[in-house]
């Protein structure tokens, strides 16, 4: 990667839809080789395509919390995941360092789907011993990291 590259991928971050020309134009280099770049990043894994961002508020999701989850042993982690997985509200998944084994982002309609969410499934899970759950007030930052 070199500098070019990164100046597209950032620009691409800012807006997936910009057309080749435009950044043909803000970067001084043809629409062809844009397309090249753009072809060999996506071949090279650095970023996989493009996608629409849904706004969860707008369609009915106003709960936004972070679980950590607390397993009893770590050699559990791979069934738990699995179990984490069939649940369509858990937006993001993460094995962690630290207190807890596993930390989620979770999309509810309100408190009371938090409520079901994890007193029928997430704590449901075998080798969960227990959760801590964090609400988002409001979400301050969002952004793609920069390169």
């Amino acid at each position: 990667m070199d500098s070019i590259d990164c100046r597209i991928i950032n620009l691409l971050t800012r807006n997936a839809k910009i057309p080749i020309a435009e950044l043909s134009e803000q970067i001084g280099i043809s629409g062809a080789a844009i397309h090249k770049r753009i072809k060999k990043l996506e071949n090279k894994k650095i970023f996989t395509g493009s996608q629409v961002k849904i706004d969860p508020m707008k369609v009915g999701y106003t709960t936004l919390a972070f679980v950590g989850i607390y397993l009893e042993k770590a050699v559990d982690v791979d069934f738990a995941i699995k179990k984490l997985n069939v649940i369509e509200e858990i937006t993001e998944c993460h094995y962690t360092t630290g207190d807890w084994s596993i930390l989620i982002k979770i999309y509810c309609k309100d408190n009371q789907h938090l409520m079901k969410l994890l007193n029928g499934k997430i704590q449901a899970i075998k080798g969960v011993s227990r959760t801590e759950t964090f609400i988002s007030l409001n979400q301050q930052i969002s952004r793609q990291i920069r390169i």
